[in-house]
């Protein structure tokens, strides 16, 4: 893979080679490659075969689990963020020592890894969110809950330039990651100062299904505001959001 310089930018395939522009910048390379029939029957690929497998198998996961997120993520994810989650989705998978390989999967594996994923990467819940919660995951009952004791938004939230208000939001998501299906519930606060007054303390329940033998997730996030005239503006278009993944029961 190599990179374009210039001031013509080139799109398409020239002489076998690809033009193409990415995140990254306009890149090109070499078109070429195995072909597909002798990949899906050659013996010799046999454990290429099952990596894409796994693989296809750990993108589905993470986009059943970024879809019961969706009310969240909307405002609250960098470009990457799907390439990570399914990037460590595989991790997640590879963790599962039941199943044959090809075959394993996310509910044999260990949902637990995915603890601490950050959905925002330019910014981060561990880098503003200073204020001490307490995550739990009550899987009888079918709650997930969220408790953060009374503190000062200036001291305890670390916000990007221009902030005047924030809001503390969070989801509790029951994934069926073999159905593809979910149950889910969010929760938020109004919209609050980011100034020196001491909060009321904030419990949020996200309700799903009782005594769900399914993996459970607990996400949470800060969204960012700023006052202009009297009317609230999402910042930067949540550009810096904060969500995260702070507690997770895979069963």
């Amino acid at each position: 893979m190599a990179r374009q310089k210039g001031i013509i930018k080139l799109k398409g395939t020239i002489g076998g080679i690809t033009f193409y522009k990415t995140q990254d910048g306009h890149l090109a390379r070499e078109k070429g490659g195995i072909e597909a029939s002798r990949i899906a029957s050659d013996p010799a690929f046999q454990r290429t075969r099952e990596n894409g497998s796994e693989f296809g198998r750990a993108g589905k996961a993470g986009k059943i689990l970024r879809t019961s997120l969706r009310a969240l993520l909307i405002n609250s994810a960098d470009g990457r963020m799907v390439s990570r989650l399914t990037q460590k989705m595989v991790k997640v998978i590879q963790a599962d020592t039941v199943s044959v390989r090809g075959l394993r999967n996310v509910i044999d594996g260990e949902a637990e890894l995915l603890q601490g994923f950050e959905f925002n990467i330019r910014g981060k819940l561990g880098t503003s969110l200073f204020a001490p919660f307490v995550g739990t995951i009550d899987r009888v009952a079918g709650t997930i809950t969220v408790d953060i004791a009374p503190f000062i938004p200036a001291n305890m939230i670390a916000a990007p330039s221009g902030t005047t208000h924030f809001k503390i939001i969070s989801a509790g998501s029951e994934v069926d990651f073999e159905a593809e299906t979910f149950v889910e519930a969010h929760s938020e606060t109004a919209i609050l100062p980011w100034d020196n007054t001491l909060t009321l303390a904030i419990s949020q329940e996200n309700a799903v299904t009782a005594a769900s033998i399914k993996p459970l997730f607990l996400a949470l996030g800060v969204e960012f505001y700023q006052e202009v005239n009297g009317q609230m503006y999402p910042l930067k278009n949540g550009a810096f959001n904060p969500l995260a993944l702070v507690t997770v029961s895979g069963l």
